[in-house]
């Protein structure tokens, strides 16, 4: 480290030196300029415009016209170096930042010439790549202009394969985004005559990568050694032949398998992976060996410098700019007759560097991530016999390839770190690909060859199989391809218990007794007759003692003094056996209880991480079992676990350790899971759980209630919302009041995400009220404390004046709660004021700009606000701008789900004297006409699926008012139905023949209810006639008798 004085004088003195000293020494001067700006470029500042400057000195120095290429390349190192930003300092100038992009990138598209060695060529891309990788990384770029994207991604792309043996592309200038691949200009290679064909070849096609590489960092300021890409392999003349039926039976890819059953015909040469000859047994000479491995090895520098700088572009580009460029990176089938283009898999199987393998896998795995929206386009299932091809059917092609392309590279490599990012490659690319609108058999390709890795001597491949195989079983679930995946027995597995690391069917059986047998009470017919492999293997390595001798790895992963497998290693299998409870229930549901205790076992552990996925497993059983009991589950009833056995599974819960995590956990993240869990109970086996067990559930949750830590007590506030809902508790007043006072707590907590679970619990409490309202009558209203309903309402009020998490449902809370006030409640001085403040809070709800699902929720409040008998509906201020507020939003909101709502709650008064003055009564029948006539109107094609359920819920609104309608109406209903009566005819007539679909809206959908409304509507103007002289009313009668005679002789004519 220099001090700040000491750097400027050494920076002047450099400067000047550069200026008036001989040009022989200017290479030495700029490699001390460079070791001095190295992480103090924030202390530069002030002599950048003499380095980075019109006529900076760097700038001229790294010129392209530079005959001296050891002198540029000091420049650009120099340059690279202040490039480097430093934690908490202010960094570049954009005009600074601007000049050493355009430098580094003249760099990198400059070509060698004949009088520049190779090696100090290697060294100046280099120093560029740096510069570049350090202005995105440190300096935060955004690439935007499609230009500078288009000419980084080109050098970039020339740079990945940059001496790559057997291999020499030209790339154009810039790339342009484009659906399908630009012409990659190839130039042939003649074979090296240092590399004699009659080279030895070694027993083994890679040696092993030496030491270890942390994930994202593909090197250091220092260069590769040499050993790693001169002297493990050079590449040869011959393709690899490669048998997938040897993986099979093979515990460990090593003995050169096929891969007939991954390529289907013959591979294009970009995408064979070639024999590599050991430079220690070839026939170079000394001098020749060295100076050819030594080219080697810096030349695999550069692709890993070009491979992790396009790492860091991928971060500073937006995904749905980035995709543009899908063809130019990511493989494709070839077409007839012509070459498959080259593309990251073209490195990932044929470069001679295990590293540069990995580098190119990793930036394949970013660019894969967050794919799933550009992938979704991709369909096959059908074959398409057209004169064009989709972009769908092209998008689809290029995910069969990279399949095709990874499963290649898997079984071809041997060294275990690029293994690892193979298998992780695949599972992004597993988690993103649209299988269900693709041809079935990818994934069984990938599913078997993954298998044999399961028992790799290497943990860390271990690890990334299971989270391979995590991703299929929770990929767009369940999937019919592997839910045949999951049945098939486990002797077919091609895993062999000896001299593997997975335990063998017979170890399964004597460590899990419950496998393969139906545990006591389970649906008839649920076990199949072979245990699922994945769940039994899972279970083993997360319960089975280990057995043999670790590997290398596994020294890094110390599990309890080695008496069980590596932790990651059971981590991993945890997390899979949640993935596959959560996404095939019915085919793990014959090994509920044995789960169960599996789940428990885990959470009597020492280590925090096995209890944390224990409580997972624990919650994913539970919700599965709630999912099955849905009434509207498609799982038939006898098909479903049955109650007794749940009762059993959560007695075992409560007598073990999920009591004691809950109550005396340090971890705050493990208690919140295990609260979750315990959220997770079915209500029905939880009426059937012993007194002291429901006490215990009721009193630990209510506890959690108070806890400091914000995760503890939001999970505590839901799991109450969870209870107030069961039929055995929300009778009990003093539940109920207890849970209230809990809620009410959280819902003033200063955490936002409380808060929010507090206003959700809320709801569900009212709606309880509500439920008790209705079934027990005057007896529950009158044992519920008026000062805690007082406290529900104010608290509601304030809520409703929250962020919209919190809002969306306390104004759910606040219909409820007015909805549920009596007579008493709404004379009594002290809950006037707040009716009257939670009223408005309502109405300007309805009308703000909330996000839609609180405007949804309001309307919906005010419905149920009407419901309310004991209000002064027809005769307070308020209902006036209610029913003004709700007019407006059924006419003019954007979203017609609160359209539907609106609408809704302005049906709901059932007597013509709630809906006030004629005025109103007219106004309100207005909108609701000019909302009928926009029904179609929308900008938002999304919504269109919408607009009939909006028809009939308008035009069930407008019967409504029709049959509540005074005389003194009739005059103004007539004159709008003289102006708007052909406009909404049709409309009418398809909702009396269209039944809406059930749950849409409020309207009925039994043709003959509409019928019936439309009839009673007729009869009670009819009864009017006497009450009224003029056109007025027949004009409204004979509309309505009009439409019901063309309904009535359209629905004959159909029958007949």
């Amino acid at each position: 480290m220099v001090d700040e004085q000491s750097l400027n004088f050494l920076l002047s003195y450099c400067i000047s030196a550069l200026r008036q000293c001989s040009s022989w020494t200017h290479v030495e001067i700029l490699q001390a300029l460079a070791a001095l700006v190295y992480n103090n470029g924030p202390k530069c500042q002030k002599f950048l415009p003499d380095l980075l400057g019109t006529a900076g000195l760097l700038l001229q120095f790294s010129d392209p016209a530079q005959p001296d290429v050891e002198l540029r390349r000091a420049a650009v190192r120099s340059m690279a170096n202040l490039c480097l930003s430093v934690p908490g300092q202010p960094y570049l100038d954009e005009s600074y930042r601007s000049v050493c992009f355009q430098t580094f990138l003249s760099v990198l598209q400059s070509s060698k010439t004949t009088d520049v060695d190779d090696i100090t060529f290697c060294m100046l891309l280099q120093s560029a790549l740096k510069g570049v990788q350090s202005l995105l990384n440190g300096g935060k770029m955004k690439l935007m202009q499609i230009d500078q994207i288009g000419a980084l991604l080109a050098v970039l792309k020339k740079c990945m394969f940059h001496g790559l043996p057997g291999l020499s592309i030209e790339v154009p200038t810039a790339l342009y985004p484009a659906p399908l691949p630009q012409y990659d200009k190839r130039s042939p290679v003649k074979q090296e005559q240092s590399e004699p064909a009659t080279s030895k070849q070694t027993g083994s096609r890679r040696k092993k990568c030496k030491g270890k590489q942390k994930k994202g960092e593909f090197g250091e300021e220092g260069r590769e050694d040499s050993g790693d890409a001169g002297e493990e392999s050079v590449l040869g003349a011959d393709m690899v032949k490669l048998q997938l039926g040897d993986v099979q039976s093979s515990p460990c890819p090593q003995a050169r398998p096929r891969v007939s059953d991954v390529c289907a015909g013959k591979d294009p040469p970009s995408c064979q992976p070639c024999k590599r000859l050991s430079s220690s047994e070839s026939e170079y000479s000394d001098t020749e060996g060295g100076i050819q491995s030594k080219v080697r090895s810096y030349q695999a520098n550069v692709r890993q410098g070009a491979l992790a700088c396009f790492l860091s572009t991928i971060k500073s580009i937006e995904k749905r700019v980035l995709y543009g460029y899908w063809s130019a990176f990511v493989p494709d089938a070839p077409g007839i007759g012509s070459p498959q283009s080259v593309s990251l898999m073209t490195i990932a199987l044929k470069d001679p560097s295990p590293k540069t393998r990995a580098c190119a896998l990793q930036v394949l795995s970013a660019f894969l991530e967050g794919s799933k929206q550009f992938l979704s386009v991709a369909e096959d299932a059908n074959d398409h016999k057209r004169a064009f091809t989709p972009f769908s059917v092209t998008i689809a092609s290029s995910i069969r390839e990279l399949h095709r392309c990874l499963l290649l590279a898997l079984v071809a490599e041997s060294s275990s770190q690029t293994l690892t990012q193979i298998i992780k490659c695949l599972a992004n690319l597993v988690s993103n690909a649209p299988y269900s609108r693709l041809k079935p058999g990818l994934l069984t390709r990938v599913w078997n060859q993954i298998k044999p890795y399961i028992s790799h001597k290497d943990v860390n491949v271990r690890v990334s199989s299971l989270t391979l195989l995590g991703a299929i079983v929770s990929v767009q679930a369940p999937l019919p391809e592997v839910q045949l995946l999951l049945q098939q027995p486990g002797c077919s597995s091609g895993l062999s218990s000896s001299g593997s690391a997975t335990p063998g069917r017979e170890q399964w059986r004597k460590a899990v007794p419950w496998v393969g047998q139906s545990p006591q009470g389970s649906p008839a017919g649920c076990a199949p007759p072979e245990p699922c492999w994945l769940l039994c293997l899972c279970v083993s390595l997360v319960i089975l003692p280990r057995e043999d001798s670790c590997s290398d790895s596994d020294a890094a992963f110390p599990s309890l003094g080695s008496v069980y497998e590596p932790c990651p290693l059971r981590l991993e299998a945890l997390q899979v056996l949640a993935l596959l409870v959560k996404g095939y229930f019915p085919m793990t549901q014959s090994y509920f209880l044995g789960l169960g205790e599996v789940a428990c076992r885990c959470m009597e552990e020492m280590d925090p991480s096995i209890q944390l996925h224990g409580a997972k497993l624990l919650e994913e059983l539970g919700t599965g079992v709630l999912q099955q009991h849905k009434p509207e589950s498609s799982t038939a009833p006898e098909q479903r676990v049955p109650v007794s056995v749940v009762v059993t599974f959560w007695t075992m819960m409560l007598n073990g350790p999920l009591p004691g995590t809950l109550q005396d956990s340090p971890h705050a993240t493990l208690q919140t899971s295990a609260c979750d869990a315990l959220s997770s109970i079915l209500p029905e086996a939880f009426s059937l759980l012993q007194g002291d067990q429901q006490i215990l559930c009721v009193t630990l949750l209510l506890g959690l209630n108070h806890s400091e830590n914000p995760l503890v007590k939001a999970a505590a506030a839901r799991a109450l919302g969870v209870y107030i809902l069961f039929p055995c508790l929300r009778q009990d007043v003093m539940f109920v009041a207890d849970t209230a006072n809990a809620i009410l707590t959280s819902l003033h907590d200063k955490s936002p995400n409380v808060r929010a679970k507090a206003a959700w619990s809320l709801g569900n409490l009212t709606d309880t009220l509500i439920i008790n309202m209705e079934t027990m009558g005057q007896s529950f209203q009158e044992e519920l404390s008026d000062l805690l309903l007082l406290k529900l309402l104010r608290s509601a009020t304030e809520a409703s004046k929250d962020r919209d998490k919190v809002k969306s449902n306390a104004v759910r809370a606040l219909g409820n709660v007015l909805h549920f006030l009596q007579p008493c409640h709404v004379a009594n001085p002290r809950f006037r004021e707040a009716i009257e403040e939670s009223l408005q809070a309502l109405i300007a709800t309805v009308g703000s700009e909330a996000t839609m699902k609180v405007r949804w929720n309001a309307c919906y409040a005010l419905g149920n606000v009407f419901k309310n008998p004991a209000l002064p509906l027809g005769e307070a201020p308020w209902a006036t701008e209610a029913f003004s507020a709700l007019s407006s939003v059924v006419k003019s909101c954007k979203n017609f789900k609160v359209r539907i709502k609106s609408a809704m709650a302005l049906s709901i008064p059932s007597r013509r004297e709630c809906y006030g003055s004629t005025e109103q009564f007219c106004h309100i029948w207005s909108a609701l006409v000019v909302a009928l006539q926009r029904s179609e109107d929308t900008e938002d094609f999304l919504e269109f699926k919408y607009s009939s359920s909006l028809r009939s819920q308008l035009c069930q609104a407008l019967l409504h008012l029709l049959q509540l309608a005074r005389s003194s109406d009739l005059p103004l209903l007539g004159s709008s139905l003289r102006e708007h009566g052909q406009a909404i005819r049709p409309y009418v007539l398809q909702y009396l023949s269209s039944p809406g679909q059930e749950g849409e809206a409020g309207a009925p959908t039994d043709l003959r209810d509409r019928e019936r409304a439309l009839q009673g509507a007729i009869e009670h103007l009819s009864a009017m006639e006497t009450e009224l002289q003029g056109k007025a009313r027949l004009r409204v009668s004979l509309f309505l008798e009009d439409v019901l005679t063309h309904h009535t002789s359209a629905t004959e004519l159909a029958e007949a």
